[in-house]
């Protein structure tokens, strides 16, 4: 049985089917995260972002076209597994004074999951000499990293959210 060699085209279409998932995926957790925030900056962020999700899956749908393919879904286990922890810690931080800094913890490991693939396949896409799939895919990388730093601001400012020191 001879199989066929993958090349780096073949890595992009799967990558974004992954990403595709994910940002699916992401839209409905952030949702859900800005009805569970407490924090009114939180929650506003959370929303912003959802809005800004959106327009990513907008986007890959393009870059799905671009390509000459179908927009798919390929499951992501890491989503998958990150959003499943965002589940546990609300059951269990939901009503105390630490569900807003849970909701960031899991928000950024979201965010730097989707830097980190956003980054690869912009690489890619410049690799495959896809200049305006590099664009759209670039503009959505700088998207995320924004929404890392404003949760990490978030976090750093809302006396809410840092540890109550003993007296």
């Amino acid at each position: 049985m001879v199989t066929q060699e993958k090349t780096l085209s073949d890595a992009f279409y799967e990558t974004l089917k992954d990403v595709y998932f994910a940002e699916k995926q992401i839209l409905k957790a952030l949702k859900k995260s800005a009805r569970a925030a407490q924090a009114p900056e939180l929650k506003k962020a959370f929303e912003t972002h959802a809005t800004e999700t959106a327009t990513h899956v907008e986007r890959l749908h393009e870059v799905f076209g671009m390509i000459g393919k179908t927009a798919r879904s390929k499951t992501c286990e890491a989503t998958q597994g990150i959003l499943a922890e965002m589940e546990e810690d609300l059951e269990e931080f939901g009503e105390t004074e630490a569900a807003d800094a849970v909701l960031i913890a899991c928000a950024q490991a979201i965010e730097h999951y989707e830097i980190a693939r956003y980054g690869t396949l912009k690489a890619w896409a410049a690799n495959l000499e896809l200049a305006e799939a590099e664009k759209l895919l670039g503009e959505t990388l700088e998207e995320e990293k924004r929404t890392d730093a404003l949760l990490s601001d978030i976090a750093e400012r809302d006396s809410n959210l840092k540890p109550h020191q003993a007296a």
